[in-house]
């Protein structure tokens, strides 16, 4: 078997097979080495970054002015990633595609279509949805769920909401509370979740 890099034919030199365009907040300290960790030869990823000015968001108002954050500032990420001639899109952010519900992520997904054009967009609800059907999990099937989020209560509703909305009951749900936006995920440690799932893990 070839290494693929023997003649690329016109191909990106490294992303011969496929070349991810990753939107992240600047906040974000784990898409991008996770994209590093799981890769593969022949398949890059190339992260923009949305600027996010206040990480505060240690109570519902702060969590909200976070969103207005990234959807002010998604169209310029989305834009400069798209100079690189990305094959799919990846949103490397989950709070905005659970809000609202299945409709809160259709529109969503309605929006960056706009701006990409007829392209492979995965976003984080519809990629946890199709992890869970691809264990044939699938909704509307009495299927029960425990969730774990770093959110704060305002959050954990949204998320709550597009679950159901998919088919699911939401049995347990615990959001962390993270009070900065640089801690919702990088500083919470893996014994620490590893408790909390333990808590959640009844009978239900």
């Amino acid at each position: 078997m070839g290494t693929g890099l023997e003649d690329n034919n016109g191909t990106d030199w490294y992303g011969y097979r496929k070349k991810f365009g990753v939107i992240a907040p600047s906040t974000n300290t784990i898409v991008e080495p996770d994209f590093h960790t799981m890769g593969v030869p022949g398949v890059t990823s190339h992260t923009s970054r949305i600027h996010i000015r206040d990480q505060e968001i240690a109570d519902d108002d702060g969590m909200r002015h976070l969103l207005d954050q990234i959807r002010t500032e998604i169209g310029p990420a989305v834009e400069r990633v798209m100079t690189a001639q990305p094959d799919s899109m990846v949103m490397g952010m989950s709070a905005e595609t659970f809000w609202g519900g299945i409709k809160g992520n259709d529109g969503f997904v309605d929006r960056i279509q706009e701006m990409v054009g007829d392209f492979g967009l995965t976003t984080g609800a519809n990629a946890v949805i199709a992890a869970l059907e691809a264990l044939d999990i699938k909704g509307n099937t009495g299927k029960n769920l425990a969730i774990l989020t770093p959110y704060q209560p305002v959050g954990d509703k949204n998320v709550r909401l597009f679950f159901e909305d998919s088919g699911y009951n939401v049995k347990q749900l615990v959001g962390l509370r993270c009070p900065n936006a640089n801690d919702s995920i990088a500083l919470v440690s893996e014994p620490e979740v590893i408790d909390v799932v333990k808590k959640m893990d009844g009978d239900d």
